[in-house]
């Protein structure tokens, strides 16, 4: 099984900044990447950003430039730093954890979700 644990969060006001941080723990071979996701209510989960293992990282248009990610290989663990926050950022935030497990994968392991509340 994998564990994937989220930290971080909570309430700041418009133009500040927040840190998450993720920790996958576990039975697994290898992290394939590591990457966030948001869920605002009424609306669908939508990607934020996500790094690879070798540290290529891709960003959603709507955080570029305000968000970074960043990843510890030898922890096993992510980060995302959010600068420059909006009340559009509100939402549940995501870790997602893509793994190879044994011969197969790379399988997708979900954290429970952390709030970001952004006040205008």
């Amino acid at each position: 099984q994998v564990q994937v644990v989220e930290s971080g969060g909570g309430l700041a006001q418009a133009g500040g900044s927040l840190r998450l941080s993720c920790a996958a723990s576990g039975s697994f071979r290898s992290i394939f990447a590591m990457g966030w996701y948001r869920q605002a209510p009424g609306k669908q989960r939508e990607s934020v950003a996500f790094i690879s293992s070798g540290g290529h990282t891709n960003y959603r248009d709507y955080v570029k430039g305000r968000f970074t990610i960043s990843m510890n290989n030898a922890e096993n663990t992510v980060a995302l730093q959010m600068n420059s926050l909006k009340p559009e950022d509100t939402a549940v935030y995501y870790c997602n954890v893509r793994v190879y497990r044994g011969l197969g994968g790379p399988y997708d392991y979900w954290g429970q979700g952390t709030q970001v509340t952004v006040s205008s």
